[in-house]
């Protein structure tokens, strides 16, 4: 709004720049970039993001089975403890246990898998997904991840076009500014020499 009303305000004022007047019109035009460019790129970003999303999220459920596993036993603990501090965490909340379960063929595996130390007792029973082979995977997305996976990445491209636009425009009035001296400067220094003698006859 300021953009269209300094335009305006331009038009015929006596003191107007060529460069006042271009500035005017590159504000005018980054305003209506960001009206009109930035929602349509977040918006196909995120309409590109959500449909491949819901296609991963439809294989991901076809492939992907659930069922329910048994702890056999503690696993072993690697030598040494956790290696970092993410890992530590990560052990007091969950912990790798061998474990049974049934197969999408009905044969029975047996392996070493992660669960919540609260399921880790033996005898103990947790969910657990496979694929088709009856190896453990992690659980399909469902479509509400999606969506929000699907909203953020149209949210970031909508900020991404903005933030281009912005620095687009600031690149340029810093452009115009850099003119605008530079012609103040060989203007004064036409007038300099006759600084303060017009009209004295010298």
């Amino acid at each position: 709004m300021r953009a269209a009303i300094g335009l305006w305000r331009w038009r015929h004022n006596p003191l107007r720049r060529t460069t006042d007047l271009v500035e005017a019109w590159v504000a005018f035009v980054a305003l209506a970039l960001l009206c009109l460019v930035a929602p349509l790129t977040g918006w196909a970003a995120g309409a590109s993001a959500h449909g491949s999303l819901q296609r991963a999220v439809r294989t991901q459920q076809e492939q992907r089975v659930p069922t329910t596993a048994r702890v056999v036993r503690p696993a072993d603990r690697p030598a040494g403890g956790p290696s970092t501090a993410e890992a530590a965490g990560e052990e007091r909340l969950r912990r790798s246990v061998v474990a049974r379960w049934t197969a999408p063929d009905g044969s029975a595996r047996t392996g070493t898998v992660t669960t919540a130390r609260r399921q880790s007792a033996p005898g103990s029973t947790f969910p657990l997904w496979t694929d088709r082979h009856g190896r453990p995977v992690a659980p399909p997305m469902n479509a509400d991840t999606a969506l929000a996976h699907a909203v953020v990445a149209g949210l970031t491209a909508a900020l991404l076009a903005g933030l281009m636009v912005e620095t687009v425009r600031r690149l340029a009035v810093r452009r115009l500014v850099l003119t605008r001296y530079a012609r103040l400067d060989r203007a004064w220094a036409a007038t300099g020499p006759d600084w303060g003698r017009t009209g004295t006859g010298s």
